[in-house]
């Protein structure tokens, strides 16, 4: 679900575009309703003392490939979404040098524990990560960690840390709510298309479905009778798959 600056996204969720941008990172715990509904937990929170340097946020595609053994090249084929991922990098530091927020604790062992409770500590009743939403500056994200690395730079004379370095990865994860909403979408979706010199109803099936095999029943659709000699100008629909019939 969804790092999002508009108000509605993938593996995101539904944000705000109004309101104030939040300046500090910041990682909180929530929970799902049974009908998808995100139910934040103000009480399991993490701020960073010192904002990341840098920030990625990544999509995925997914396409099918397969052909036959030594048949050439072939346009690859939409085949699903991938998962939405941010990554980025925090400072914990116990110098006093940025001091703790939050009512956060000022040594660095404390400060992991804190982070490690909201994003990584499995959840009572399902035993299994927790859902985190990254909020920061007009950037909002609802998933669940993928990877935590923490690197050690910087140590008292009894070896406790100082200064740690924290490498988080986060997958999008959506709601049923959200999931519902983007299927209404794409199921209401009709494409128009207006045929031009040298186009067949069965190349432009090939275009918006993938395959060519729909060719009768979008015919049909459009009321054709005769779908061998379309006119160029010719605007076809092309609807779902599903309410071809």
């Amino acid at each position: 679900m969804a790092a999002h600056a508009s108000s509605e996204r993938g593996a995101g969720s539904p944000a705000d575009s109004t309101r104030t941008a939040f300046t500090r990172l910041q990682l909180m715990r929530y929970s799902l309703s049974r009908t998808g509904a995100v139910q934040l937990d103000e009480n399991t929170t993490f701020e960073a003392q010192i904002n990341p340097a840098e920030f990625s946020h990544s999509f995925g595609v997914q396409y099918g490939k397969t052909k036959a053994q030594g048949s050439p090249g072939e346009e690859p084929k939409f085949s699903s979404m991938d998962d939405e991922r941010v990554s980025f990098s925090i400072v914990l530091d116990g110098t006093g040098v940025a001091p703790p927020v939050g009512g956060q604790p000022p040594d660095v062992k404390s400060q992991l524990a804190q982070l490690t409770k909201v994003v990584y500590e499995y959840m009572d009743i399902k035993s299994e990560p927790p859902y985190v939403r990254v909020l920061w500056g007009t950037l909002i994200f609802f998933g669940r960690l993928e990877s935590l690395k923490s690197q050690y730079t910087l140590f008292k004379p009894s070896g406790d840390p100082l200064r740690a370095k924290v490498d988080m990865s986060f997958v999008g994860a959506m709601s049923k709510e959200e999931k519902s909403r983007v299927t209404s979408r794409i199921s209401t979706s009709t494409r128009n298309v207006t045929m031009i010199e040298g186009d067949s109803i069965g190349s432009l099936c090939e275009d918006v479905y993938g395959d060519s095999s729909s060719f009768m029943k979008v015919a049909r659709y459009n009321g054709l009778t005769d779908f061998r000699n379309i006119p160029p100008g010719t605007v076809l629909k092309f609807p779902p798959r599903e309410q071809l019939g």
